[in-house]
């Protein structure tokens, strides 16, 4: 049996089940009800079994016509997907991506993409927001969002990961030839420490003990800054001890502005992911922008790390 062949009926067949009755879909297909009859029919014949229970009050699938209905309704799915993935790549972007985005790293790493995506789509345009709270993308309208962290399992969200960053704990040399180094985790909670936007009362590090395993250790927290570059300025100014990402700090540790602690312990990691609404059709602005976020993750290291 031939594609084309096998696919004779199958809309119809579809689209009276969704609808209920010969009529309704008739009126949708732009067929009379009697031609969209004689087509299930024929589907029936040459399937060699009965998919519906007729009455002269109602429709009802029999066993075979749920089974089939389920398969069917899947594959045209399918077909619709693909068409409108195909359909999406010949437009142009356009329109406004709403994003919500961590401060520095957004500012470093997401906005120079976006900069660039403007210059190549005249019509295409962005409403950013900088913030480290985790909002709700979908009761708030956010096309896409940037996170770092681990996340929490939501059915309303698709994540895609990005990279991966590496945290080190940090102080400036003057202030450690001030006040010294900790020697143990459990020191910290006698230094000073700048932490960022707390999420719960009692601040803490992520650190990597000898044998891999994650150990969240309580700080000593003096002062908390909710931006990831106000932080490392506290930190360059002699205001205590901050974990911070490598991606962050490089060029302040090459140059040794700003040096490293409990080395045995670093190394943590947190993962970053671009969200956007699993129900949310993917315009191809919104779709672009994840290409990109994709794309310089792939070709730089230092995206994220």
């Amino acid at each position: 049996m031939s594609i084309s062949h096998s696919l004779d009926g199958l809309i119809e067949f579809t689209t009276t089940v969704q609808l209920g009755s010969f009529t309704a879909a008739a009126q949708q297909l732009g067929m009379t009800g009697s031609a969209v009859g004689k087509s299930v029919s024929r589907l029936e014949k040459r399937l060699g079994t009965k998919l519906f229970h007729r009455t002269t009050r109602r429709l009802t699938l029999t066993n075979e016509g749920n089974e089939y209905f389920d398969t069917a309704a899947r594959a045209l799915g399918a077909l619709e997907d693909i068409e409108q993935t195909l359909a999406t790549r010949r437009e142009a972007p356009a329109g406004t991506v709403r994003l919500e985005l961590p401060g520095a790293f957004g500012r470093r790493h997401v906005l120079p993409l976006l900069n660039e995506l403007s210059r190549r789509f005249d019509q295409l345009d962005f409403s950013v927001m900088f913030s480290e709270r985790t909002a709700d993308i979908v009761a708030e309208g956010i096309d896409l969002a940037v996170r770092i962290g681990r996340l929490d399992d939501d059915a309303d969200i698709v994540a895609s990961r990005l990279g991966t960053q590496r945290l080190v704990i940090c102080a400036s040399p003057d202030w450690l030839d001030r006040h010294g180094r900790p020697e143990t985790p459990e020191a910290l909670m006698t230094y000073d420490c700048i932490v960022g936007w707390k999420r719960h009362d009692q601040p803490s590090w992520l650190l990597r003990h000898g044998d891999g395993h994650l150990v969240s250790q309580r700080v000593h927290a003096r002062h908390e800054f909710s931006d990831g570059e106000a932080m490392v300025s506290a930190v360059l100014a002699g205001a205590g001890l901050c974990q911070l990402p490598t991606w962050l700090i490089a060029e302040e540790l090459a140059t040794g502005q700003l040096d490293t602690v409990l080395d045995d312990y670093a190394g943590a990691e947190m993962p970053i992911h671009v969200l956007w609404p699993t129900n949310r059709y993917l315009r191809p602005g919104v779709r672009t922008v994840i290409e990109a976020l994709k794309k310089a993750a792939r070709d730089n290291r230092e995206f994220g790390m």
